[in-house]
């Protein structure tokens, strides 16, 4: 049997039992510990965790910042990969991680970004061209930390840091199904709005004009939806409303400040 990397892997997770089980399999074997931390799951997503070999804790819903940072205090060991209940480390990241271990390469950095590329229902693995984004999920916890933002959840490395890549990459099923996509950026749109209303920070009025086609232009052509042929047409159209919700929301707020104020 394979020794176990010295690296705790946590995640964050409520209702997620359809798919925190992949996450878990995908690491399972060649890490030290998998730790769940769950803000009250009713799907029995404690209970596959557990049958997987996870440790469960709860933890009332802090925000996504505070949460993560909760999880980096209960692992044991200072080199952590963060992982989200939708998100599969691949055969191929599995492979690169356990050689870096293997001859301490992990020690040149201390912290590594990895590719996040979108999976979809329909698919088997992350067509080439999918949308990614680099997040710093490999690292040491002595040098970095996430953040305490309760919207953003990002590793903040110290300062004088050194930050490096790996090459192969995570498999993110952020969508369920339309349906689920349509409730998830209303209730996400709802907290970006609270954010900014904290930071005291408005947006532009013109954005409601401009907001809805930029975003599309942006999803379709940038981030190459317009590949999927009519999904990528669907996935833009919905990118879109949520870009352009989050301005409408913001605006409806500032109405309903200037009526209480009359």
């Amino acid at each position: 049997m394979t020794t176990p990397l010295p690296l705790s892997v946590f995640i964050i997770a409520k209702d997620e039992a359809d798919r925190i089980g992949r996450t878990i399999e995908s690491v399972t074997g060649w890490v030290d510990e998998v730790i769940v931390i769950d803000s009250g799951s009713t799907d029995g997503t404690q209970a596959e965790a557990e049958r997987l070999g996870a440790r469960v804790i709860h933890n009332d819903w802090p925000g996504y910042g505070p949460q993560k940072r909760f999880g980096e205090d209960q692992c044991r060991n200072d080199w952590l990969l963060n992982l989200d209940a939708d998100e599969e480390v691949t055969a191929e990241l599995a492979e690169e991680i356990r050689q870096m271990f293997a001859a301490e390469d992990h020690l040149k950095a201390d912290g590594w970004r990895i590719m996040i590329r979108d999976l979809y229902a329909h698919e088997t693995a992350p067509a080439a061209w999918a949308y990614g984004y680099h997040q710093i999920r490999l690292y040491d916890r002595r040098k970095g930390r996430f953040s305490v933002s309760t919207v953003h959840d990002t590793v903040r490395p110290d300062e004088g840091s050194i930050i490096n890549s790996v090459s192969a990459i995570i498999a993110h099923r952020s969508i369920r199904s339309l349906d689920f996509q349509v409730g998830k950026y209303n209730r996400y749109s709802n907290m970006q709005v609270a954010d900014l209303r904290q930071r005291g920070r408005k947006l532009p009025r013109r954005r409601l004009l401009t907001e809805f086609p930029a975003a599309f232009l942006k999803a379709y052509f940038i981030r190459k939806y317009m590949r999927y042929g009519w999904w990528g047409l669907i996935l833009s159209v919905n990118y879109a409303h949520a870009r352009f919700l989050r301005v409408a929301k913001a605006y409806e707020a500032e109405l309903l400040d200037e009526a209480s104020r009359n």
